[in-house]
């Protein structure tokens, strides 16, 4: 696994974990209000899965044409 994949993978986790947190009522940004943190949440969580999802996945012409060499030269299914 690259630095890359590990940073989105991490940062994915943590705004899991937060998004857990809020839904169970708990605070986990400290110092914000319980609507505030639940807005920072859910903005971290989608950029988060955004994030990941596009890098993970051959979604530009640029993506597709590197999954092409990929098959090609039997790489990838």
């Amino acid at each position: 696994m690259d630095k890359a994949t590990l940073t989105r993978t991490i940062v994915l986790v943590i705004a899991l974990v937060n998004q857990f947190l809020v839904i169970f009522g708990l605070n986990p940004i400290l110092g914000t209000e319980q609507l505030w943190g639940e807005v920072i949440t859910m903005i971290i969580t989608a950029v988060a899965a955004t994030w990941a999802w596009f890098k993970n996945n051959y979604v530009t012409a640029r993506g597709k044409s590197q999954k092409e060499v990929l098959q090609r030269n039997s790489l990838i299914k």
